[in-house]
């Protein structure tokens, strides 16, 4: 996707072939900054801090962190702490396992004195793949967005949640795949913006990457979206998912769940749009089973932004003696979810739906 007219991805290979570069998402949208990872601890720490984030790029970027912990030594004890530790960075994303999983599986039919290469090369598959599943979301997403257009006959517009956007995988985005292809195929539409709080991701990272697109937007408070769909402002409202379960529970950014519900009410449709990598097989029941990250409380009293003397400050919004409670994520229930657009098409959210697309899955 595009930053200032040029071409980016939000994680790729360093030149000098020992380590990986990413654009730190901390310190968007105020400047753009790219940081070298070279370590296990570096890619731990941009994972934990949320430098990179988002289901997708997670899981590409524990890839490479396998890679760069190789580096120090290959051996099965060595690997098997380099998996622990990089799954234990964040617990609610299945793409950060399956990912890890994934390279190990490829590097177990190998002997050790080879798996630095195949590590390195099965990671950079992982983001190419990422690129395609992400641009075919796209495609599947702009058919539905394109006879919501037909049957409309006027501007759509669309309310996003937190960012699914390219900066959450590695390229073109989930949720926002379908928007951006739509746009490209000049169909007039406009996208209302959650901010997201505790953290802002729809202000600081959705906000500034329509913003390098040309794509009409505003950010609206979180709480805006039921008002505006009352009054008819909203025709889809389109989101990601960090985990799904085999019925097709999503659970997604804090505050998603509420969206759904108000969607609901006003006969707005609601859909999720995910790679099948974000699929969690073996649950059933989100709300009992999906583990809810909760993060410190530091979050929710303080929040971040730009001074009007251009310094980036974070000021607390709280008094001194009150704390904080910070879940991360919440879960929709499948009943409340129109459908699921995935890489290989558009399915209903439930078992039966998943498994006509991921037949090789079906348990």
């Amino acid at each position: 996707m595009l930053v200032a007219g040029r071409p980016f991805r939000s994680i790729w290979p360093a030149e000098d072939g020992r380590s990986v570069e990413i654009i730190d998402q901390t310190r968007l949208p105020f400047e753009l900054v790219i940081t070298r990872l070279q370590t296990l601890e570096d890619v731990a720490h941009a994972i934990r801090d949320m430098q990179v984030r988002g289901a997708p790029l997670i899981g590409v970027a524990a890839a490479y962190g396998l890679w760069l912990g190789l580096r120090e030594r290959a051996d099965e004890r060595h690997l098997a702490r380099i998996a622990e530790t990089l799954i234990a960075c964040r617990p609610t994303a299945v793409n950060l396992r399956w990912a890890v999983e994934r390279v190990r599986a490829r590097l177990e039919v190998l002997p050790s004195s080879e798996w630095l290469e195949a590590a390195f090369t099965e990671a950079c598959r992982l983001a190419d793949e990422d690129v395609a599943t992400n641009a075919a979301i796209g495609r599947h997403g702009l058919a539905l967005i394109e006879d919501l257009y037909r049957q409309k006959g006027a501007p759509l517009n669309i309310l996003t949640h937190c960012n699914a956007g390219w900066l959450a995988t590695v390229d073109w985005g989930t949720a926002l795949a379908p928007i951006y292809a739509a746009f490209r195929a000049a169909i007039p539409l406009h996208v209302w913006v959650d901010e997201t709080r505790p953290r802002n991701q729809g202000a600081s990272l959705t906000a500034w990457e329509l913003a390098q697109e040309g794509v009409p937007h505003h950010l609206v408070a979180d709480n805006a979206g039921g008002h505006l769909m009352q009054h008819g402002q909203v025709d889809l409202c389109l989101v990601g998912s960090d985990r799904t379960t085999a019925e097709g529970d999503v659970c997604n950014k804090i505050g998603t769940y509420l969206k759904a519900l108000a969607a609901k009410d006003n006969n707005v449709p609601f859909y999720a749009a995910l790679p099948g990598s974000t699929v969690d097989w073996n649950l059933r029941d989100g709300i009992a089973e999906i583990p809810i990250e909760e993060r410190g409380e530091r979050e929710v009293l303080r929040i971040r932004g730009q001074a009007g003397d251009g310094r980036v400050v974070a000021v607390r919004i709280a008094p001194e003696e009150t704390p904080a409670c910070n879940p991360a994520f919440d879960v929709t229930p499948a009943r409340l979810v129109s459908g699921l657009i995935t890489e290989r098409g558009i399915c209903a959210a439930s078992r039966e739906g998943l498994r006509g697309l991921y037949p090789e899955n079906a348990k």
